[in-house]
């Protein structure tokens, strides 16, 4: 089930960047993070309304739900996106790649969890892969203010990544699962996005084109809805530093993608990333060895 779910979620994260290439023409950024969050959320109130699955939160719970949406659904997609007019979007992806070791290390701030050296291996050895996976579009970056200015908000966007992360691992030890929690944070964080869209008289238009609403209802139901479901769902289950090792494998898939779609050269140092990538994801994922009982002698 885990292997299903964490497959799952590479390959949506690793396509979903090709739909938000669709979005950035004619609806403004803000709007259309919140026309696909208010959308998702709908689709999972209404399915769970159905089902009879939507929990009943306490007070804590929401205010854990707002949180979430502020940090998982409003601020960190605006610093991704904002990032992405500063700086190449391999840079973006190597930062956000290490998700993996922030997750570690707020994991054992916030909950005390040993922080496992095949983690912080498996990490390292992510981050070099996807720098050389991303060498040529790196070095062709001349470093500027600006790119400063891009690094500190996808470094911003990581952090509260990480920090939703942290948020859904506490909703679910209190036995709230991330359906429920999704839909009220999807909602937190629409509504945040229109306020701020309000408050800075950012128009509310929209596209109608084919073009705009498929990539739209595919932001918001697979990447959204399924996505972030079964990552959460991976976060409860293998812990956090361990599930987001998906974000050092979903640029693997969006290079694959690239390939058939627009015609990206692998080159032999791309490769070589992508061998350091998969032997990273093989120590993050390598069995727990439990220490084994001392016997004692006569």
């Amino acid at each position: 089930m885990n292997l299903s779910l964490y497959l799952l979620t590479v390959l949506i994260w690793g396509t979903t960047w090709i739909a938000i290439t669709l979005q950035l023409e004619v609806v403004a950024i803000p709007a259309s993070i919140a026309y696909r969050f208010a959308l998702a959320a709908a689709v999972l109130f209404v399915g769970l309304l159905l089902t009879g699955r939507l929990q009943r939160l306490d007070r804590r719970a929401q205010w854990i739900c707002l949180a979430q949406g502020l940090c998982l659904f409003c601020v960190n997609f605006m610093c991704f996106y904002s990032a992405s007019q500063w700086i190449p979007s391999g840079l973006i992806a190597v930062v956000f790649s290490t998700a993996t070791l922030w997750n570690a290390l707020n994991a054992r701030i916030f909950f005390g969890q040993r922080i496992a050296a095949n983690v912080l291996a498996g990490g390292a050895l992510g981050l070099l892969g996807l720098g050389l996976l991303f060498w040529p579009e790196l070095a062709g970056h001349d470093a500027s203010r600006e790119t400063l200015y891009g690094l500190g908000l996808a470094l911003l966007g990581t952090l509260c990544f990480s920090a939703g992360n942290m948020l859904s691992s506490l909703q679910q030890k209190a036995g709230f699962k991330p359906l429920t929690t999704n839909a009220w944070g999807m909602l937190y964080g629409a509504l945040m996005l229109t306020g701020y869209c309000l408050l800075s008289s950012t128009p509310f238009a929209f596209d109608w084109s084919l073009r705009y609403v498929g990539s739209l209802l595919y932001l918001a139901i697979p990447g959204s809805v399924i996505g972030f479901t079964a990552y959460l769902t991976l976060v409860g289950r293998m812990g956090p530093e361990r599930a987001a090792y998906c974000t050092v494998l979903f640029p693997v898939v969006a290079l694959n993608v690239s390939a058939f779609a627009e015609g990206y050269q692998w080159t032999l140092p791309a490769l070589f990333g992508l061998v350091l990538v998969m032997l990273g994801n093989l120590l993050v994922f390598r069995p727990r060895r439990e220490p084994q009982p001392v016997l004692a002698t006569r």
